[in-house]
């Protein structure tokens, strides 16, 4: 998946991400959002190094949808713990 991909889907994935884990955030929808591309990148990262992730000819699939939401949801909870 390519670099602008993974960002909008970070986008899609960090208002999932605020629906599945709802709470204050100290940064609001903004930082929700950042925190979304961030925990896309990290979930293909993380899910590329085991060897399932999402492979690079689709741009789109529920596999790299979970995997967005996954790492938003990681990155998220970690925001909320250490800030």
């Amino acid at each position: 998946m390519n670099f602008l991909a993974w960002i909008f889907l970070g986008l899609i994935a960090g208002a999932i991400a605020k629906w599945i884990h709802p709470g204050k955030d100290p940064g609001g929808w903004i930082a929700t959002i950042l925190i979304g591309i961030v925990g896309a990148f990290v979930g293909g990262f993380i899910t590329n190094a085991l060897g399932i992730g999402p492979s690079g000819t689709d741009i789109f699939n529920l596999w790299s949808v979970i995997v967005a939401v996954f790492g938003a949801v990681i990155c998220l909870w970690a925001y909320r713990k250490f800030a």
